[in-house]
């Protein structure tokens, strides 16, 4: 089986992977990933069975790296290995094969090693064509000094501001630990570029307005923002709006 640890933590990660050693074949760790994005790539680029995956990342958490996995054409099993006991329910919503709190003890991680190995791909795939699509899309932003998640239906636009991000929304605004780039790449089809500091949903372009200075601006629904078009971008801009017509 091989298997893939995510956690944020190095001492954590070296941890479970003399956990997996110890417990050895037909176990072994074939990488290592530190937050939720890379993980995700690390399954699309090569052949991995489970993933011990820890759920308070920064950028994309556990919950939002679990919910993509399952959308792979061949999706990993997920095992949550966490230090906090409130996300269990959400964690069994992404249909994870266990939930372990740490510290983890050997005897329990090979338990539910066991058990995931019992589900194999081919169940897999068919457990993700009964769920028909994959889970709502959600970001993670801070909240009260930890974290809330909130779908990415609900946002109108991301921006940057030096080294944070805030994204607005239905309710108001919010902080985020991702960048802009990250936020891209995880959302190819929702998100498109207007300006190196912002980033709109694509649902929420109206149109295109000229300021005052020459410059352009977009209209966003549930937004009166008026976020700039930078040059480079406006061509791609124009073009989303001609198809729509």
């Amino acid at each position: 089986m091989k298997i893939l640890i995510v956690d944020d933590e190095a001492h954590a990660r070296t941890r479970l992977r003399h956990l997996v050693e110890e417990i050895g074949p037909p176990c072994r760790v074939v990488g290592e990933a530190d937050n939720g994005l890379d993980a995700l790539r690390h399954c699309r680029q090569d052949e991995v069975d489970l993933v011990l995956l820890d759920i308070r990342m920064p950028g994309m958490d556990g919950l939002e790296a679990a919910a993509s996995l399952s959308g792979l054409a061949t999706p990993p099993a997920v095992i949550f290995v966490t230090a906090y006991d409130e996300h269990a329910l959400a964690a069994f919503e992404r249909h994870a094969v266990d939930y372990l709190l740490k510290p983890i003890r050997r005897e329990r991680l090979q338990r539910a090693i066991e058990k995931a190995g019992r589900l194999n791909r081919p169940q897999l795939q068919a457990l993700q064509a009964l769920r028909g699509q994959q889970d709502e899309a959600y970001i993670s932003v801070s909240f009260r000094g930890g974290l809330r998640r909130i779908p990415l239906s609900e946002v109108i636009y991301f921006q940057a501001d030096h080294k944070y991000v805030t994204a607005c929304h239905g309710a108001g605004e919010a902080l985020l630990e991702e960048s802009l780039k990250s936020l891209e790449e995880r959302f190819p089809k929702r998100l498109i570029r207007i300006h190196r500091n912002a980033l709109i949903v694509r649902e929420r372009l109206l149109g295109l307005k000229r300021l005052g200075n020459g410059t352009c601006a977009v209209s966003l629904a549930g937004s009166g923002a008026e976020l700039e078009v930078s040059r480079r971008h406006l061509p791609e801009i124009r073009k989303l709006l001609r198809g729509r017509s």
